[in-house]
């Protein structure tokens, strides 16, 4: 499957942003689908990740309340809404597709997913 992440930009602090990750190749209801992000000189973490259904949704902390994961299987695209943003959610952010469907859970480990976007940049200003 080839991801295609789009929808970062510059905002200011406590706008919002909605990113994408549109795959082809493969339907993404096969797979859990998450959204990671690199600041410069850290390691890539963890952000968001959703089963194949939608129904089991996970997030970092620092980003519970503000940002939503949703996918739309038909559309084979998933979003990342983001809200109330911070300079700190200053990063590349990644989509990434792990296959495994049938599953009511989801995976935070960057290494367990096998097939990753290109990274769209979100730069929050303060």
């Amino acid at each position: 499957v080839q991801l295609q992440a789009s929808g970062g930009g510059v905002v200011q602090a406590g706008g919002s942003l909605r990113l994408s990750c549109a795959a082809s190749g493969r339907t993404l209801s096969s797979y859990i689908m998450g959204w990671f992000r690199q600041a410069p000189g850290k390691e890539r973490e963890f952000v968001s990740a959703i089963n194949w259904s939608g129904v089991t949704t996970d997030y970092l902390d620092s980003v519970k309340g503000r940002f939503t994961i949703s996918r739309d299987n038909a559309k084979n695209t998933v979003y990342l809404q983001m809200n109330s943003l911070k300079p700190e959610d200053t990063a590349v952010y990644y989509c990434a597709a792990k296959r495994l469907s049938q599953v009511y859970y989801t995976v935070r480990t960057p290494g367990k997913y096998g097939y990753w976007g290109q990274g769209t940049l979100v730069t929050v200003s303060s």
